[in-house]
């Protein structure tokens, strides 16, 4: 690669911002993916929660069964442009039954944007989602939303964040006010007031550079209490934590922002942030070395395959993360696991249900190429080299349930129709081996609705899904053969073979884990899964 080449490479990848958003069920996701998309000019209007409902849908929400509940259930991929940078969202499913699917995402992302309601502070979907962060040491943002309506204290929302998620604050933002009495927020970067006026596009600046926050324009602008107040809270933010961004960049400090995503308020502030701050594309663990974004070769990775987005068409959609190099349209690439050359056909990027072929991409960037099916979850991509991409882990199901087919006569299309919801990571397939049942398991039981949905919908197969009594799985691992063939004779009631053929232990609770381990001193029992052998 000649020195201009390299330097265009550098160039593009340094503009790229890969980032996912995290959050309970009603934080308010939706709402501020599309002011996020609107202020990037993505869309020109964004709906509203209220509009959502009254069967107006929020772009990332593309699905047939989405659009009945009002809810997300997938994840969205979205690029937009901004201030000179390439944004690419992903929108993850905030209902408290997600799937999966949330999970995986997560590890196509260099950063996440975690929302927390300003009533309801950290919620058990939240902590879930930000444990599978710190597992990879993602850095993270706060936005602290709804502060136009009655909220808890900021000072309490950010020790709950420190004392819940074990993760240090420090507020770029800080509200002047609440609900009714709303007024902004003050920005400690830029020393300004953000001054909060419903229903106006803008929030209006009010820069205290030269004044100062003790100048007498603050207590004309917000009234002498309120500027007292805001005096004093700001003084005791000052003897707490400092920005530092390599803590930032190493998932130790969260910088918090404050605003209302409903109201257009604290969006533009929150996104110039992830601009600044937040990471261009990451190197990458394989298992042979680590990937640096900028070398010349191209390589990618299948974290998302997502069939009939197009139902008419029946399509099949692999979404790869790129990690290195420039992606051109047209090119082959190798496929590790398969080990040959594969055309990535078709290659398209999205913003949410619009599509739009893409001539030319880079690390960071996220594409979704044709899918003949022969593309699974965890699948590597490069110019010639056996990289195997790692930390694309399968999750222990919490949830199960027994197939049962309402029509014998389909037991074929089922097949096909488990195996290729399987491959998406849509659900995993559980065989017993004592038995010719299809067990299903998922992370969210809200997956089953989904999966038997699709079953009914894309394939034309009838079915009834019955509870099991487990609420846990483990992958049987051991180096020794013979501890292997001893568990699978002694425990055959329990266990199944997932869809690459692991055996897995399913347990109606989980402190039967001690007596297993008693039992079988050299099985390992494993939360995940990554089948880095089927790759090999």
């Amino acid at each position: 690669m000649s020195a201009t080449a390299a330097g265009v490479l550098n160039k593009e990848i340094l503009k790229r911002r890969t980032f996912a958003i995290i959050s309970h069920p009603d934080a308010g996701k939706t709402t501020i993916t599309e002011k996020l998309l609107l202020y990037g000019g993505a869309i020109q209007m964004a709906g509203t929660v209220k509009a959502k409902r009254g069967k107006k849908f929020a772009t990332s929400d593309w699905m047939e069964l989405e659009k009945q509940r009002g809810i997300s259930v997938t994840s969205s991929v979205m690029k937009f442009p901004y201030e000179g940078h390439e944004i690419n969202l992903i929108d993850t499913p905030g209902h408290q039954d997600f799937s999966e699917d949330t999970y995986r995402t997560l590890t196509a992302v260099d950063s996440a944007l975690m929302l927390i309601d300003g009533a309801n502070g950290v919620e058990a979907q939240t902590k879930k989602l930000f444990e599978v962060c710190s597992l990879r040491q993602t850095p993270i943002m706060a936005f602290i939303n709804k502060m136009d309506r009655e909220a808890r204290d900021p000072f309490d929302l950010m020790d709950e964040i420190e004392k819940v998620l074990g993760i240090a604050c420090y507020p770029v933002t800080w509200p002047i006010g609440m609900g009714i009495r709303f007024r902004g927020v003050y920005d400690r970067q830029r020393e300004q007031l953000l001054l909060f006026e419903k229903d106006a596009e803008r929030s209006r600046p009010v820069a205290l550079t030269e004044l100062g926050l003790d100048s007498p324009e603050v207590d004309a602008e917000l009234g002498e209490e309120v500027a007292a107040e805001l005096r004093s809270q700001v003084e005791i933010l000052s003897a707490g934590e400092t920005f530092d961004r390599e803590r930032y960049l190493r998932g130790e400090l969260a910088p918090v922002f404050f605003g209302s995503a409903l109201n257009n308020f604290g969006v533009q502030t929150l996104l110039d942030a992830l601009v600044e701050i937040s990471p261009s594309p990451m190197p990458r663990p394989s298992t042979s070395r680590t990937v640096q974004p900028t070398e010349p070769k191209f390589s990618a990775f299948i974290f998302k395959i997502q069939a009939n987005m197009d139902p008419s068409h029946r399509d099949r959609v692999a979404f790869m993360r790129i990690v290195s190099g420039k992606f051109e349209r047209g090119m082959k690439a190798w496929h590790v696991r398969l080990k040959r050359e594969s055309r990535l056909g078709r290659p398209t990027q999205f913003m949410a249900q619009d599509r739009s072929l893409v001539d030319e991409a880079y690390a960071g960037d996220i594409v979704g190429i044709h899918d003949p099916g022969i593309f699974k979850i965890g699948d590597t991509l490069s110019e010639g080299e056996d990289l195997i991409y790692s930390g694309i882990p399968v999750f222990s199901p919490e949830h199960f349930v027994r197939v049962q087919l309402k029509d014998p006569l389909k037991s074929k299309q089922l097949n096909k129709a488990l195996d290729q919801l399987s491959e998406e990571g849509a659900v995993q397939v559980l065989r017993p081996i004592t038995s010719n049942d299809h067990y299903l398991g998922v992370v969210g039981a809200l997956q089953f609705d989904v999966v038997k949905y699709r079953i009914e919908f894309e394939y034309s197969v009838k079915v009834q899904l019955h509870a099991l009594p487990y609420s846990a799985a483990r992958w049987i691992r051991s180096t020794d053969a013979a501890a292997i063939d001893a568990i699978l004779k002694d425990q055959a009631h329990i266990i199944a073979r997932d869809q690459h053929e692991n055996p897995v232990i399913l347990l109606d609770q989980i402190w039967r884990l001690k007596l297993l381990n008693e039992r079988h001193p050299k099985i390992t029992f494993a939360t995940t899964s990554e089948n880095l052998q089927d790759r090999s």
